[in-house]
């Protein structure tokens, strides 16, 4: 006999953080969707108990049932231990980008600052945009252009004193791909991160990936 409900960590053909609720016609429900609504619910009632949550979720799993969504796999895994390496180096970064531009701001001699191209490992447009958000979070450095058709990202950074200044921001955006990718990535995508970074040269136009303001 088929299980009323069935998860996708027993049923790998489900979408991932997702459960299927048995009977003549199978209904798919997202287990995080399905956690955001009961959170309305709760935040609606403004009061925090068991009464609220059960219902909530009740209601939850009944719109969900009434008005299905699309099967849609949008490529987002979540990894634990990668997410929390992702925080702790985002943090770190943060912290040391911080001290390193407050001090650029009390030298006595300016900073020449440029635009450089960062070709990423991964083409998805989910861990493009990830990536870009996370490099963006970081001081020191923002993201002006997302070029999607060569998986580019141009950066403004401030410090392009000294070219081991531009290889350091683009090793920055590389680790950060990587960590982003370990963190929320497929395998697949994974895999792609574990190999050398492209050359700068792979991205953009030739003779434009390095703009001096």
């Amino acid at each position: 006999m088929k299980p009323l409900i069935t998860f996708s960590c027993r049923n790998k053909e489900l979408p991932p953080f997702s459960c299927e609720f048995g009977g003549r016609r199978a209904r798919v429900l997202d287990l995080p969707l399905l956690a955001w609504l009961t959170l309305i619910w709760v935040l609606l009632w403004s009061s925090l108990n068991w009464a609220n949550v059960l219902t909530g979720a009740v209601l939850a799993v009944a719109v969900c049932l009434a008005f299905p969504l699309p099967k849609v796999d949008l490529g987002l895994r979540l990894h634990p231990w990668g997410i929390l390496r992702l925080a702790g180096y985002l943090l770190y970064d943060m912290y040391t980008s911080g001290v390193r531009v407050t001090r650029q701001i009390f030298e006595e001699h300016p900073h020449r600052a440029a635009v450089i191209a960062v070709p990423l490992r991964c083409r998805s447009d989910l861990m493009l945009a990830a990536t870009a958000v996370a490099v963006s979070n970081v001081p020191g450095g923002s993201i002006v252009e997302v070029r999607r058709a060569t998986a580019t990202l141009f950066l403004h950074v401030l410090d392009a004193d000294r070219p081991a200044a531009l290889d350091a921001a683009r090793q920055s955006v590389w680790r950060m791909e990587e960590l982003t990718v370990r963190a929320f990535g497929t395998r697949d995508e994974i895999d792609r991160v574990a190999e050398q970074p492209p050359s700068a040269h792979d991205g953009g136009r030739p003779g434009h990936q390095e703009e001096s303001t």
